[in-house]
């Protein structure tokens, strides 16, 4: 009887913590897709190449 009632206390503070784990995860997840989907359609024009030489 004393096994079940250990066993049953230890789910119940796992629980919580797999679901917090699966929201962040799934969050951290949708942020980096929408951060793709900016950077890919978000319209600016590529530097043009004479930026990256030095003024002399």
């Amino acid at each position: 009887m004393a096994k079940t009632e250990a066993a049953s206390g230890g789910d119940v503070r796992t629980r919580p913590r797999s679901i917090v784990t699966t929201v962040l995860l799934i969050l951290i997840s949708v942020m980096i897709v929408r951060d793709l989907l900016v950077r890919r359609w978000s319209g600016t024009a590529p530097p043009s190449q004479d930026t990256t030489l030095q003024s002399r």
